[in-house]
């Protein structure tokens, strides 16, 4: 399949990413578009774990309201440069997350941020949940059962709610490859009138 401007246009449209690189993932990807965001998905993981030691000194904070004043999300979304936090696109994202954080109410941000407490606590009722589960399957259903919960606890493995093939922290690693820095959310809150 032929490669044109149209079809590079609408990846970068659709995804953000340089031109350079939809040229290279559509060229990889034989001009299937959708096989092209899965390529530049996997050069975004790639991408940020090179910039994971990089200091964050910028960010923006962002607040989202929802249904008639009763939830509020906010998200301190930091970066590593006045130039990328002054960005629309990346205050767009702050803002888009602080919208996640509203409507899935994550506890943690990370699984970093899980304490062992919470953890031995959770293991504790799924195992008394498996307790008739045969013993040789049993390690791995708690296991099983301790994962899920994380990934419903925790912001960064959350599906994302604007785009529930991608997780949050996907999401992110989309905006490293797009601004080329290190961002990270350093700070949510979700208030509730209930």
């Amino acid at each position: 399949m032929e490669i044109t401007t149209d079809l590079i246009k609408q990846l970068r449209d659709e995804t953000g990413v340089s031109v350079m690189q939809c040229k290279k993932a559509l060229e990889e990807a034989g001009g299937d578009v959708e096989k092209a965001k899965v390529i530049l998905r996997k050069a975004s993981s790639a991408v940020a774990s090179k910039k994971a030691d990089r200091e964050l000194a910028a960010g923006t904070a962002a607040a989202y309201t929802h249904a008639g004043g009763s939830v509020v999300g906010a998200v301190v979304l930091a970066c590593e440069t006045d130039f990328v936090s002054k960005n629309e696109e990346f205050k767009r994202m702050a803002y888009d997350i602080a919208m996640h954080v509203a409507a899935m109410a994550p506890q943690f941000i990370s699984k970093d941020d899980v304490s062992e407490a919470d953890t031995a606590a959770a293991r504790e009722v799924f195992a008394k949940e498996a307790a008739s589960v045969p013993e040789h399957a049993r390690a791995n259903a708690v296991s099983g059962k301790l994962d899920q919960y994380l990934a419903e606890k925790v912001l960064m493995e959350q599906p994302f709610v604007k785009d529930q093939s991608m997780t949050v922290r996907q999401y992110i690693e989309q905006g490293v490859q797009k601004f080329g820095e290190k961002i990270q959310v350093v700070r949510m809150e979700r208030l509730s009138v209930r």
